[in-house]
């Protein structure tokens, strides 16, 4: 029995490690728009432009708090070892000797709270105004972000992509070059096809393999770029979903005529905001002499004992003191030595400099949006020539192969021909490569 239920155990360990080795060894096939999401989800940058969300809504908070009443309490003691006092004769009493007076208590406990709100302050209502475009900004950031981490995706994953679809194109002419050694080989060994002819292709072969296997570990180091720009864990194993004419067709038609619209880039947002920050920090600067208004109210509950001599029967008996005090308090700053100018002529100089950075990035986006159409039209002739190229090349291989199997033709021109129909394959798929290349710099420019 006990055997048994050892057995039993050690089976269900067996399973259970062998189950989750198999969910560890479990790929998962991701699309382009499968990475962004992902990546928009997880990536550390993301994630921390969505903290600087929620740390300025704290902000706002922080600074509207200063303006709300403010109340605090407290209690204190104090304890006269030695009193301070002069003799009663000093004072004029008649017949008074040399004992001391003492003008204090020996205890003193005094409870006490307190009231203070803020009625005006120019500082106080700039920066409410500048906590809430501090909060636009961060979220324009979050969406500056998002968009970096999309881009960055798109240029991690086009490589990747290219690559499995060379993968793919190698894969079918291995494919077809095999069924024609292995039948080369049958005709040789029947005695209808030379040596040299096997030799060709085998050697052919070899070479396509060898291409195939450097390709794969190309694809590996890519796609491990693309997980760690995407923010997913290295030893995630992941197959791409898409292909390369598949993208084109969901990429659709691109605007070739329209003007860049600098309001569609969020970076172009952010200087912006941050411009009207600066304009907050000039007002701040330029109406110095603004008062600080303030209230105040304020109970405190004395209680001392001990007035009189430490000898007398009265020594010990408290007093309950309490007192009740409200004001209002006006500041009015006058001359700070010129520190409040050179913050001003700061704060223009920091506004200037935005105004500047404002238009050369506008600048910088025409020319991106003009050089990516120059490149997509550069691409779309391209790939229409290697179309044509890819339909002649097909037929010559298609002709070549005809002839040899009709034992008219040498292997030498089956080798030639299949060799310019890969380089004609794959020129057309770095054209294709290049057109969507170009097609997503035009939406990238174009803030899409």
């Amino acid at each position: 029995m006990l055997k048994q239920y050892s057995l039993n155990l050690l089976l269900s360990g067996f399973l259970l490690a062998f189950g989750t080795f198999a969910n560890a060894q479990t790929s998962t096939t991701m699309s382009l728009s499968d990475c962004i999401q992902f990546a928009i989800e997880n990536h550390p940058d993301v994630k921390t432009a969505q903290l600087q969300i929620k740390d300025a809504e704290w902000r706002v908070k922080e600074n509207l708090a200063t303006g709300l009443p403010q109340i605090s309490a407290g209690v204190s003691y104090q304890y006269f070892i030695q009193r301070p006092g002069i003799p009663a004769s000093a004072l004029g009493f008649p017949g008074a000797g040399e004992e001391k007076v003492a003008f204090s208590a020996v205890h003193s406990l005094s409870p006490s709270i307190s009231l203070n709100q803020l009625i005006f302050n120019n500082s106080y209502l700039l920066s409410i105004r500048a906590a809430r475009y501090y909060r636009q900004y961060v979220e324009n950031q979050l969406a500056l972000a998002r968009q970096t981490v999309r881009n960055k995706v798109t240029d991690a994953y086009l490589p990747a992509l290219l690559i499995t679809d060379n993968l793919s194109i190698l894969d079918k002419n291995i494919s077809n070059l095999e069924k024609l050694f292995a039948d080369t080989k049958a005709i040789n060994q029947a005695g209808f096809a030379e040596q040299l002819d096997v030799d060709r292709l085998e050697l052919s072969l070899s070479t396509l393999r060898s291409e195939r296997g450097n390709l794969a570990r190309q694809r590996e180091i890519v796609v491990n770029a693309l997980k760690f720009t995407m923010g997913m864990p290295v030893g995630t194993e992941i197959n791409i979903a898409d292909n390369t004419t598949a993208l084109l067709s969901a990429a659709g038609e691109v605007d070739l005529t329209s003007p860049a619209d600098f309001m569609t880039r969020p970076e172009y947002m952010v200087l912006l905001k941050g411009r009207e920050l600066n304009e907050v920090e000039i007002d701040l600067y330029r109406k110095p002499w603004m008062p600080t208004v303030a209230a105040f109210l304020q109970w405190q509950g004395g209680l001392q004992g001990g007035f009189g001599n430490r000898n007398s029967d009265n020594f010990d008996e408290w007093f309950y003191i309490p007192s009740t005090v409200a004001g209002v308090s006006v500041s009015i700053p006058i001359y700070d030595g010129g520190g409040t100018k050179a913050k001003r002529e700061r704060a223009f100089i920091s506004a200037q400099t935005v105004d500047i950075q404002k238009g050369m990035l506008e600048n910088a986006i025409s020319l991106e949006l003009d050089s990516a159409r120059k490149q997509y039209l550069n691409a779309k002739e391209r790939v229409s020539n290697q179309e044509k190229n890819v339909a002649l090349a097909q037929r010559i291989y298609d002709t070549t192969q005809t002839k040899y199997k009709s034992g008219v033709g040498s292997s030498f021109e089956i080798t030639q021909a299949e060799s310019g129909l890969y380089s004609a394959q794959q020129g057309l798929l770095q054209a294709q490569f290049d057109l969507l290349t170009a097609k997503v710099a035009i939406k990238k420019a174009m803030g899409q």
